[in-house]
């Protein structure tokens, strides 16, 4: 019975003593192994994970300053390209103001013979017109000498019944229409 009072009470004093963590009669243990395992998680971490983490660092820093260059090098052909632009630009307006100042000479050209030419055909249309209206005016007037010659001799025959003389109408007609 001993025996089982001997464990009665050291059970009642292990489960007085509280958390087994706090028991200071284990602290160099725990000590121990915490000193233990820091020290394997430090040379695991400076062996493995800190230069794979360095090396993964210094690659995105090497890629970055590319980068950086690559765009600084981008950014200066982009603007060597956009002067090229420029110039390529400023040529073709002056290329189309010379196309254009072309184009107006020669169409002005062409005006000024399409308008001599046409000039041309209305000095001689209004020539040949005046030469027919002449032509008419001369026929008007024999025509109108006919008819008053020939008015002059009726009337001169309805008033006299006598015969009439034709140069003596044709002298009377000529001398009215002289005026």
């Amino acid at each position: 019975m001993a025996t089982k009072t001997a464990l009665a009470t050291e059970a009642g004093e292990t489960a007085a003593t509280g958390m087994p963590q706090l028991d200071f009669s284990t602290f160099p243990n725990q000590i121990f192994w915490l000193v233990i395992t820091l020290v394997a998680i430090y040379f695991v971490l400076s062996r493995i994970a800190l230069p794979r983490i360095a090396s993964v660092l210094a690659e995105r820093q090497g890629t970055i300053t590319n980068d950086i260059a690559a765009a600084e090098e981008l950014k200066l052909k982009a603007a060597a390209a956009e002067d090229a632009y420029n110039q390529a630009l400023a040529d073709a307006r002056v290329e189309a103001q010379n196309i254009i100042a072309e184009a107006r000479a020669e169409i002005q050209k062409d005006l000024d013979t399409a308008n001599a030419h046409a000039d041309a055909e209305i000095a001689a249309k209004t020539a040949e017109a005046e030469a027919r209206i002449e032509e008419m005016r001369a026929s008007a007037m024999e025509s109108v000498t006919e008819v008053a010659r020939a008015t002059a001799r009726e009337v001169v025959s309805a008033i006299a019944p006598m015969d009439v003389d034709d140069a003596s109408v044709t002298a009377a007609v000529d001398q009215q229409l002289k005026g």
